[in-house]
């Protein structure tokens, strides 16, 4: 302990030793020390050594501070002591550094501090970051030293747990790529680092934040697993815990880490979305009305959120991705709470700018969200459209540079695959739509357009480019635009005006910054009139532009002239691609002989090249967004660098090409043409064919649906008449017998008549029908008989005779039922010529009755034994149709009672035989035994003489032999004992 207290602090006598020395001392300590409290004092000696000897400690005790992580896991407190010396021999922070104080220093050490506190020089700062990398490389070259450290951080102790992810934090700080390897590969790895986020303590859960922001950075796979553990959701309850955008710094490590997996990750983008977390995102931007006096972290806070939202919905992300964020954006009321910070008041310079920005990719090509942004309006009096109020800071030159290419971006989004919103933004410039008491965005971009700001005339002819981009109509519109000059002067076109802007250069040159304004008017025009004959006719109906276009490009000019000269060969260029001929002057070939005689072919594409090798020209193709690091390198425009790229190569075959080569071409044009217009025409005759049937087919269908209701209604108009047929002939009995009662005698005698007519019909098929019963009857009975003879010989034969007594029984009750029926059917038919006698004599005595009542009477009773007789034949021919189904059963019956007879019979033959057989056989074993019963007592008599004794098992006799044959059965038992 006197070393110790030495090393500590204390005085002793004699030289002191070296840091080296001492530090030699301390690592054989920690390696052959046997108690606990020995290792434990000379790792707290190596900690508080490790910031002033860094070099020394880490080359000398790195393998002993990892020994002692994994032997003494049982030991927090030297863990602890292990952990935080690696992290201060590997960690290259120096502020972190001086804020790690855990136990008091020693004298040494805390002189040691105050003698390094000044700010080391780059070189010094360099060297201690190689020595961090080295030291790391030192660590993780064993992949078991990271997953001791994962396994470690499990420990719940705050002495463990801490200098754990500090200790991690730093190494992928300094060796990223390899230790997100080594994490990623370890079993259940980043779900370890994922549960310090529900850590209580508030300093291990922020450094954890920390180090997931390390442990994220540019691995997506790592990205994946951290959101699917649920990241989103507890980073998200973290933000609302802490105050959201009023938050402080903690805010901002989530926010960064929410970056950090959602950037350039459309997986987790998708994950975020599906997850309803944009949802979530709203309440972030709620502002209140006094926007005064915004802290720094509120500024930092609120910018990253808008960074967030723009993540979603950026450009470079899939087109379906996009549009799916922007919808949900729109829907849970996050872009009008967007636009209420864009026109609230007080709110600082920069978050203004990236408001306006992220509004910008909100509505970027989203029908729907363009829509409700045109429909904005500032809280001004009068109110203005958010647009107008947009532009009129973009062409203010007193407002920042950022922000007006901002309000420029947002434009262009605004207009971008928009035509609905082109068409507003050019309505505003035609002469019958202007209003002279309002500010129109039209009139905003011409005051930018012809202003003595070249900043303004470049922003206003690229936001008026993009309110023509791809569409025809709009360019031709445009050309109606006519602007007033001067006084005493008349109007002039805006194309013409343009054009005489950029051929007064003396006037230019007084501006300063003529190459950005001319720039600027020249992407206008080239964007104008590609696509569009008519505005290349009127762009050469000019006679002074083409000779300044010639002359532009074939002069020797400086580099900062060579952009325009090579805008001018493309404009130039555009006049002959798009060239309908209608000039005779400035026809293509007219064109292509002046390039080739003033300019040269080869010098003209040269001049052309210069606009695509451009170093700004790159710059600007790369992303839609205008940023620039000063106004005067603002030269391209996104979309123009698209325009270009697809003209170049066309333009430079249209000046190549011969007469002849053109005249081809012209001819397969015409020919395309033709055959487009022609399969225009087929497809409208087509489309109007596929309406007509669609509308045949609903008529076919609505008739389809009427036809089933007047089918049921005339179902029910069916039953109805029924109906009423049968109270009409309720009613009419009844009027019958009221007229009977009245005594209308002549009328009752000719219905009599004829009712007893129809009675005779009837009755007459009565008896027929009777006829045939009884023909049926005598058939049945026929049959019967045949069958009883039938049955009473195979009775007497068959081993089955109770199956055919009791089809005999069942033969015998279906004959005494037909008998019956027989019966019943004469009862009827005595009945019925009984019925027909009364009713002739009742027709013959109907004349000369004079008493209506009696014959009223009679007809009544006679009704009734009719109605009685049609209800028993009705019963008789059912009762008949039964019969004759009986009678089919029956002989069903007799047909399988005659093959089951036929099949006993053979049976009984082949018994029979086999019984013959078998006696047969039993008198031959008979006859057998006697003859081996006289030789088996002659044997016995001559074995008695010999003096031999004769077992009892052998005088088997043949009277117990032939006792065991009662029957035929048992002949094989017999056979089996004459054997043995």
């Amino acid at each position: 302990m006197n070393f110790f207290r030495g090393v500590m602090g204390g005085q002793a006598a004699g030289p002191q030793p070296s840091g080296a020395e001492t530090i030699q001392k301390l690592c054989d300590r920690v390696a052959s020390s046997t108690l606990l409290e020995d290792r434990r004092d000379a790792v707290r000696a190596l900690k508080s050594l490790s910031k002033k000897y860094r070099m020394e400690v880490g080359t000398q005790a790195m393998d002993h501070l990892i020994n002692i992580l994994q032997t003494d896991r049982s030991d927090s407190e030297i863990l602890g002591y292990a952990l935080d010396t690696l992290y201060n021999i590997i960690c290259n922070d120096e502020e972190e550094e001086q804020d790690e104080s855990e136990d008091a220093v020693t004298p040494i050490s805390v002189s040691g501090k105050h003698k390094n506190v000044s700010m080391p020089d780059e070189n010094a700062q360099k060297q201690a970051d190689d020595l961090g990398v080295q030291f790391t490389d030192t660590f993780i070259q064993d992949p078991e030293h990271v997953t001791l450290l994962l396994t470690l951080l499990e420990e719940f102790d705050f002495h463990v747990r801490w200098p754990g992810v500090k200790l991690l934090t730093a190494l992928l700080k300094n060796q990223g790529v390899q230790v997100q390897g080594i994490i990623l590969v370890s079993p259940m790895g980043v779900s370890r680092l994922m549960d310090l986020l529900a850590d209580s303590r508030e300093v291990i859960r922020n450094d954890g934040l920390l180090l997931l922001q390390q442990l994220t950075k540019s691995n997506a796979a790592i990205q994946k697993i951290v959101a699917f553990e649920n990241a989103f959701e507890r980073l998200l309850d973290i933000i609302t815990e802490e105050g959201s955008s009023d938050g402080g710094i903690v805010v901002e490590d989530c926010l960064l880490l929410l970056l950090n997996l959602l950037k350039n990750n459309s997986s987790n983008q998708n994950f975020f979305k599906e997850g309803s977390y944009i949802q979530r995102m709203k309440p972030w931007f709620e502002v209140g009305d006094d926007n005064s006096g915004w802290s720094a972290q509120k500024v930092t806070n609120l910018h990253l959120m808008l960074q967030l939202v723009r993540v979603m919905v950026s450009p470079v992300n899939s087109p379906g991705a996009t549009a799916s964020c922007q919808k949900s954006m729109y829907q849970c009321g996050l872009l009008q709470q967007l636009c209420t910070i864009l026109m609230a008041t007080g709110v600082p310079a920069d978050i203004l700018t990236e408001t306006i920005n992220t509004v910008s990719e909100v509505i970027r090509g989203s029908q729907v969200n363009q829509d409700y942004f045109a429909s904005v309006n500032a809280p001004s009096n009068p109110p203005r459209p958010a647009i107008v109020v947009l532009l009129m800071s973009m062409v203010n030159e007193r407002q920042p540079f950022v922000l007006r290419c901002a309000v420029l971006y947002c434009f262009q989004c605004f207009l971008y695959k928009n035509q609905k919103g082109q068409g507003e933004i050019v309505a505003t410039l035609l002469p019958s739509t202007i209003d002279a008491n309002s500010i129109s965005a039209g009139q905003l971009l011409c005051g930018g357009l012809f202003s003595a700001d070249s900043l303004s005339n470049w922003c206003a002819a690229v936001a008026l480019a993009h309110a023509l981009q791809d569409n025809l109509t709009q360019k031709e519109q445009l050309l109606r635009v006519q602007l007033a000059t001067s006084l005493g002067k008349p109007p002039v076109s805006l194309l013409q005006q343009c054009t005489n802007i950029l051929s007064q250069g003396d006037k230019i040159v007084r501006r300063g910054s003529k190459v950005q304004t001319r720039v600027g008017l020249l992407m206008l025009l080239c964007t104008w009139i590609s696509n569009c004959p008519i505005a290349v006719t009127h762009f050469l109906h000019n006679q002074e532009n083409v000779p300044f276009l010639t002359a532009q490009i074939s002069e020797n000019l400086g580099e900062d002239e060579r952009l325009v000269q090579g805008l001018c060969a493309l404009l130039l260029g555009i006049c002959i691609y798009y060239n309908d001929n209608s000039l005779e002057n400035y026809t293509k070939e007219k064109l292509k002989q002046l390039i080739e005689k003033r300019i040269g072919k080869e010098n003209f594409v040269e001049k052309l090249g210069f606009i695509t090798k451009h170093e700004l020209y790159s710059r600007a193709a790369q992303k839609p967004q205008p940023v620039f690091p000063s106004p005067e390198q603002m030269l391209f425009d996104h979309e123009f660098t698209k325009l270009v790229k697809e003209l170049e190569g066309m333009i430079t075959k249209a000046v190549h090409k011969s007469s002849e080569e053109e005249k081809k071409e012209e001819e397969v044009k015409k020919t395309l043409e033709q055959h487009d217009n022609i399969v225009t025409q087929y497809k409208e005759l087509i489309r109007e064919q596929d309406a007509q049937i669609q509308e045949l087919k609903e008529q076919v269908s609505s008739m389809a649906s009427q036809t089933e209701q007047m089918q049921t209604t005339i179902t029910q108009q069916v039953s109805q008449i029924q109906q009423h047929k049968d109270q009409y002939n309720i009613l009419k009995l009844k009027l019958g017998k009221d007229n009977q009662s009245q005594g209308d005698g002549s009328q009752m005698n000719g219905l009599q008549t004829e009712e007893l007519t129809q009675l005779r019909e009837e009755m007459e098929e009565l008896r027929k029908q009777h006829t045939l019963l009884q023909s049926q009857l005598g058939d049945k009975d026929a049959l019967i008989n045949t069958l009883r003879s039938e049955m009473s010989q195979t009775a007497e034969g068959s081993a089955a005779g109770s199956d055919n007594t009791e089809l005999l029984k069942e033969l015998e009750a279906l004959r005494s039922q037909v008998q019956s029926q027989s019966a019943e059917i004469n009862q009827m038919k005595t009945e019925r010529q009984e019925l027909l006698r009364r009713a002739e004599a009742g027709s013959s005595d109907a004349a000369p009755s004079s008493d209506g009542s009696l014959d009223a009477a009679k007809m009544a009773e006679l009704e009734s034994r009719l109605a009685a007789l049609t209800t028993d034949t009705e019963r008789l021919k059912g009762e008949a149709k039964s019969s004759s189904e009986s009678r089919a059963e029956l002989e069903q019956q007799l047909a399988s009672v005659n093959s089951t007879v036929a099949i006993l019979q053979t049976e009984k033959a082949k018994l029979q035989t086999e019984v013959q057989e078998s006696k047969k056989e039993q008198d031959d074993l008979l006859m057998l035994l006697a003859d081996q019963d006289q030789k088996i007592h002659s044997l016995k008599q001559k074995l008695k003489e010999l003096g031999e004794t004769v077992e009892k098992s052998l005088l088997y006799s043949f009277s117990e032999v032939s006792g065991s044959f009662n029957s035929g059965h048992r002949f094989r038992k017999a056979e089996r004992l004459y054997c043995c």
